[in-house]
């Protein structure tokens, strides 16, 4: 595993907070996971022989010209260590052993790296090397040289964002000291914690190892407790408490740093397969540029037999200039300007379009010709949309002389209520052309006419229908509304697949509502997928779909249920039956048994 940098910065804000650390960094008080027999080391203020309390005192009282405010950070401790698989790399676990070279040389950039970052203001730094792995206690005074202040905030950061800022940055510094070690950072950001003092104390103590206990035979009168007691304060047992609880430690953070390593793994594999995805579609689109792009009028020039000659193409009569994608001839016969390779061949050679296209096909193959008459179309597209008028719909003219045929129609062949069909006509939503065709306005949701579709009246068997000249099949639809509140939103919308349909399923539900739908409802033509407004219906909380109970309708279905995934559908009730014929055969049959109630009563 790839062993990383430690530090940690712990305020000391009271002389007591200073007085209390220095018991433990020098070891003036006992220490229960320390080993005895190895000795610590006094890095830095080992000829200062006074304690760590008075050495702050005096150097704030000569350093600084106002007393510290009541809060203020006297002196901050800095935990500084690398993780065990830097010190024993051949085993992280075996507690309390290390490599002397790797440990001088952590010591020596440590150290090294201390006084060059803070000089003077590190007052006193201690190696330990009596616990579990090597580490370094160093005691910084937050002098600000400048106001002659003490200013914890200024070197170690304020508010949370700027402690995390300047942690970052100082771990930054010291993972560079310790760099040529081959220690590295930590992952910038990780929410690993280190196990603070109190807290690895308390796992050491916490779970008592009962190794060997047959040695520890009770002494004559000794009860259960003291026997306990006696075993828990044995410093072999302490050593393997200790040694035990350091184990868990490493497997904690082995267990982490595995779980890191599989996340950032998949980071990566992700990404390597993005960036051949990326590298897959750069080239297509590259290939598909380097195909729009024509073949140069230099080399179809040269391949023409011309000669560059003063910055101009000479030949057969011909004082060809030529600028990107253009070219003008300046001879006195020809005088006459163009584009592209097609027409430079056509020009030169005297050919036709087909002759120039058979000619670049042997001159520069396939791919060749084929970047040729690309670029020849796309540029007389161009010159198309730019001098050419866009078609716009052109409404079809209303002939109101028609009107009363075209509605007798709707309302005894198609048997939708003469109300109705009144009311449409007078929205401008229906009404008849010069040719006694019913024209059902198309519109969008802005109310804006794009469309229009023509179902055919005069005469017994008339079939003609269709959508009018330039109607936007995309951008309009034929739709009205009934129920609910004028101004409510849709609340449920029903899709047929014509006009008449959509009238006719309408007229159904007024029956069967005996009067209007009790939510606003939208009664919508769209004969196929592509021309769905697939936006709007997606605002909609009902959307039900009524078409025709064969194969066409129930393959529609299926489709738009694809893009819209909670729209249902409302069968027919017999097979190959559409809405219209159901509603005039319900009329048929209602005529039929009011006949026969009159014929009673006679």
């Amino acid at each position: 595993m790839v062993a990383l940098a430690i530090l940690r910065v712990e305020k000391l804000k009271s002389f007591g907070n200073i007085g209390g650390s220095e018991k433990h960094t020098a070891r003036l008080q006992d220490t229960p996971n320390a080993d005895p027999t190895k000795q610590n080391i006094r890095l830095i203020g080992k000829e200062d022989e006074r304690s760590l309390e008075s050495i702050v005192k005096e150097l704030i009282k000569s350093k600084t010209n106002y007393q510290p405010r009541k809060d203020a950070v006297l002196c901050s401790e800095i935990f500084l260590s690398a993780s065990p698989e830097y010190f024993r790399p051949d085993d992280p676990s075996m507690a309390g052993t290390w490599d002397n070279q790797k440990m001088e040389d952590f010591t020596n950039a440590s150290q090294k790296w201390l006084l060059e970052k803070y000089g003077n203001k590190c007052v006193r730094a201690e190696l330990h090397l009596d616990e579990s792995t090597p580490h370094i206690h160093a005691y910084i005074v937050p002098l600000n040289e400048k106001t002659k202040r003490l200013s914890y905030k200024e070197m170690f950061g304020g508010s949370v964002a700027q402690g995390r800022l300047k942690m970052s940055q100082l771990q930054d510094s010291y993972a560079l000291a310790l760099a040529p070690l081959g220690i590295q950072r930590g992952v910038k950001g990780s929410k690993a914690k280190h196990i603070q003092v109190q807290e690895y104390y308390q796992a050491v103590n916490s779970q008592p190892l009962s190794l060997e206990l047959e040695r520890f035979a009770p002494l004559p009168g000794e009860t259960a407790h003291e026997l306990l007691e006696r075993i828990k304060n044995d410093r072999r047992i302490q050593q393997l408490d200790h040694q035990l609880a350091d184990r868990r430690r490493i497997i904690q953070l082995e267990k982490r740093a595995s779980l890191s390593s599989i996340a950032r793994e998949k980071l990566r594999q992700n990404l390597e397969t993005r960036i051949v995805q990326l590298e897959q579609e750069n080239l297509e689109w590259r290939q598909k540029a380097d195909l729009m792009r024509d073949l140069p009028l230099t080399d179809v020039a040269w391949a023409l037999g011309l000669n560059s000659i003063d910055g101009r193409w000479k030949g057969y009569g011909h004082i060809i200039s030529i600028d990107g994608s253009k070219f003008y001839d300046f001879s006195p016969d020809q005088q006459k300007g163009g584009g592209g390779a097609i027409d430079l061949v056509m020009h030169v050679q005297g050919c036709n379009f087909t002759r120039a296209i058979a000619w670049l096909s042997e001159s520069f193959g396939k791919t060749g010709v084929q970047k040729a008459a690309i670029s020849h179309s796309l540029n007389l597209t161009n010159e198309i949309i730019h001098s050419q008028p866009c078609f716009k719909f052109q409404q079809p003219v209303q002939d109101k002389a028609h009107w009363s045929e075209v509605a007798q129609y709707l309302t005894t062949k198609r048997g939708i209520p003469p109300n109705l069909v009144q009311a449409l006509y007078l929205r401008g939503l229906v009404y008849a052309d010069a040719h006694q065709n019913a024209v059902f306005v198309m519109r969008n949701f802005n109310d804006q006419i794009n469309g229009a579709f023509l179902r055919g009246t005069k005469g017994e068997n008339n079939t003609f229908k269709g959508y009018h000249k330039g109607t936007k099949r995309g951008d309009s639809w034929f739709y009205f509304h009934l129920g609910g509140q004028a101004q409510s939103r849709v609340e449920r919308a029903v899709l047929c697949k014509s006009p008449i349909e959509a009238l006719s399923f309408a007229t159904l539900e007024l029956k069967a509502y005996q009067g209007m739908p009790p939510q606003r409802t939208m009664y919508l033509a769209v004969d196929n997928p592509k021309s769905l407004p697939v936006n709007f219906l997606r605002t909609v909380p009902v959307v039900e779909m009524a078409f025709d109970n064969n194969v066409w309708g129930h393959e529609t279905a299926l489709s738009i249920q694809k893009l819209l995934k909670d729209a249902t559908t409302l069968i027919a009730l017999a097979k190959g039956k559409d809405w219209n014929e159901q509603l005039v055969q319900k009329l048929y049959f209602q005529q039929q048994k009011l006949s026969s109630q009159q014929d009673v009563e006679i």
